[in-house]
């Protein structure tokens, strides 16, 4: 399971000509809270990818974007957000690159502000009929850097993760922070910059998590793309 980038010319030839589907996680570098790091976002987008390539032969996985729309965590250091209209620019383009070479691309998607430019251009891309698609995952808990977060970081690289700074954040439901993320940012609402309370993540609940987003993102490209499984 070698990665993309990882190949010769010739040899990512081969893997196109065979019909390999192109993985690209898409994430985000922000603030994770005071327990996570700045990556989490695309650590979790390109586990996935990894995962599914290991279940789904024909999958090759792509180096991950590691910035996207942001601005809603602005004002915490460290967050690298390139806005709304530079992702989905870079993933029209990256996308018309890629299928020189790809008939398909799966773009796997962690970031819920990478949702809307994402979505643009999926729309746009497939008009020029390239196929590609885009994965979100579907998961029951809290919104940003919680309980779920921090325990599929806690199955990928416990040593990146300080439990001891872990604290709550504002833990109210998504509908009703919806308005006020848009108008004010996550800051205004969320000292810590959580959303959602870390307490009593572990590590086996983030791999039973990771098990099932993996499962559906198997079976959604199965979907898509059928294979010989």
């Amino acid at each position: 399971m070698r990665p993309v980038a990882d190949l010769t010319w010739p040899e990512a030839g081969e893997r196109a000509a065979a019909g390999a589907i192109l993985a690209v996680a898409v994430g985000a570098t922000e603030q994770h809270g005071p327990h996570l790091p700045l990556s989490t976002d695309t650590d979790i987008a390109a586990a996935l990818c990894l995962r599914l390539a290991a279940r789904r032969p024909d999958v090759l996985v792509a180096p991950p974007v590691p910035y996207g729309a942001s601005g809603e965590h602005a004002g915490f250091p460290g967050t690298l957000s390139i806005g709304q209209a530079a992702l989905e620019l870079l993933i029209v383009e990256l996308c018309r690159s890629a299928t020189d070479t790809f008939d398909r691309i799966l773009l796997v998607n962690w970031h819920g502000g990478n949702l809307e430019p994402l979505r643009r251009a999926e729309t746009l891309l497939r008009a020029e009929s390239r196929d590609v698609r885009v994965y979100l995952p579907r998961y029951q808990g809290d919104l940003h850097a919680g309980r779920s977060e921090t325990a599929v970081q806690l199955a990928l690289a416990p040593d990146r993760v300080s439990l001891d700074s872990a604290a709550a954040g504002d833990r109210r439901p998504l509908a009703e922070l919806l308005p006020l993320l848009r108008d004010s940012g996550v800051r205004a609402i969320s000292p810590n910059g959580v959303l959602g309370d870390p307490a009593g993540a572990n590590a086996a609940e983030g791999a039973a998590l990771l098990g099932q987003l993996t499962t559906d993102l198997l079976d959604r490209t199965r979907l898509w793309w059928p294979d010989s499984a």
